[in-house]
């Protein structure tokens, strides 16, 4: 096996929002390049910040084209994940990590083992759970080798299915974001349209219908689309995302890939809300301004939809499903205070989403530097 790690800054660089340009290594405490040539793996952890505790981030599997565009995407997304559990009210900093290749043909049991050793052997530095192409069977896997290890099965003491919270806490983040534009949380009689009914979409689905909204969706599989109408007829759905920005909307949710929201969709969206579970969902820095000069509100997404990360880091303390929903109801607070600074600075969302998140990493952070003297001495 080989390791390659890169250590830089005690703290992250403050005034980096998930939403810049992806940072360089210099920005991270520390990225760690794995490689263990009998299993195959070759992995990138980036820890981009322990301030607020052990980095906690999932293990994306995905076949990237080259090593490069593994590391921009490992620091991009580490970034993410340090404001998002910031703002979620975590004691936890940002982590991500990528395996490179593809899931359908060189995931093994070696491998994930393999990975779990070199996770481990970061001492509690930084917490994983599941991303796009690993799954709890995965993390039950990663966990023989590394007590630092989330998103297992329920069979195994985990949290399980994530996108049960992140579904929900998406849904108290639009009711905040209504609440801010329309003076109420109801979302009865309005319409929204949700991009993508996978894992996450088809549950957000659910909770809109129950609360009386007037449901559009698209999906790129026939078979998602297909289920979710067999459960409720009354959902009507598009072609495509164009068919459905051309719809008259009150909410567009982005449930899919990230991306959605670009210039031609911020110039000619109808819809008064984006509030959505899809993670980067700006196709590019400025876009928010877009939406802001045309008075979109937008609700960021590494606000509402950390209820997948709020259910794993309950785990961590012995799973308690309640519990994480309890907390997965403080996204409701943390959307309607972010969308308050915004009006009182005179900034978009997202601008005020980083200054909230920067300022409990720094007061909060700095509390470390508080010498506690010797415990157990006299």
């Amino acid at each position: 096996m080989r390791r390659v790690t890169t250590v830089t800054n005690v703290f992250a660089t403050p005034g980096r929002g998930p939403g810049d340009e992806p940072a360089g290594r210099a920005d991270h405490e520390q990225v760690v390049f794995c490689q263990d040539h009998r299993s195959g793996l070759k992995a990138i952890i980036g820890i981009y910040s322990t301030a607020l505790g052990p980095a906690l981030g999932g293990t994306r599997f995905y076949p990237y084209g080259s090593e490069d565009e593994a590391l921009a995407d490992v620091l991009r997304l580490s970034v993410a994940m340090a404001y998002k559990n910031a703002l979620a009210g975590l004691d936890h900093g940002g982590g991500k990590a990528v395996i490179i290749g593809d899931p359908a043909q060189v995931k093994t049991e070696a491998l994930l083992r393999a990975y779990g050793r070199f996770v481990a052997s970061l001492g509690g530095r930084y917490v994983t759970a599941c991303d796009v192409g690993t799954y709890s069977e995965d993390m039950d896997v990663i966990a023989r080798e590394c007590p630092w290890t989330t998103g297992r099965t329920t069979a195994n003491g985990g949290a399980g299915d994530s996108s049960v919270l992140t579904a929900m806490g998406v849904m108290h983040g639009m009711r905040a974001a209504a609440e801010h534009a329309w003076g109420r949380t109801s979302l009865r009689g309005r319409t929204v349209g949700v991009e993508g009914v996978g894992k996450v979409g088809h549950r957000l689905v659910d909770h809109l219908v129950e609360d009386g909204a007037e449901v559009v969706i698209c999906d790129v599989s026939p078979a998602a689309i297909e289920a979710v109408r067999a459960r409720h007829p009354q959902v009507r759905a598009v072609a495509d995302v164009e068919a459905l920005i051309g719809e008259k909307l009150d909410i567009l949710a982005p449930c899919a890939l990230g991306g959605t929201l670009t210039e031609h969709v911020a110039n000619t969206l109808t819809a008064r809300i984006v509030c959505g579970a899809a993670n980067n969902q700006l196709a590019h820095h400025g876009i928010e301004k877009l939406l802001a000069d045309r008075g979109v509100l937008y609700a960021p997404d590494y606000v509402v939809n950390a209820g997948g990360v709020i259910q794993v880091a309950d785990e961590r303390a012995g799973f308690s499903f309640e519990r994480a929903r309890a907390a997965t109801t403080s996204i409701f607070a943390t959307t309607g205070k972010v969308l308050a600074i915004a009006d009182a600075d005179g900034v978009p969302p997202s601008v005020a989403a980083d200054r909230l998140a920067e300022r409990r990493m720094a007061d909060v952070g700095r509390l470390r530097g508080i010498w506690l003297g010797t415990m157990g001495s006299a």
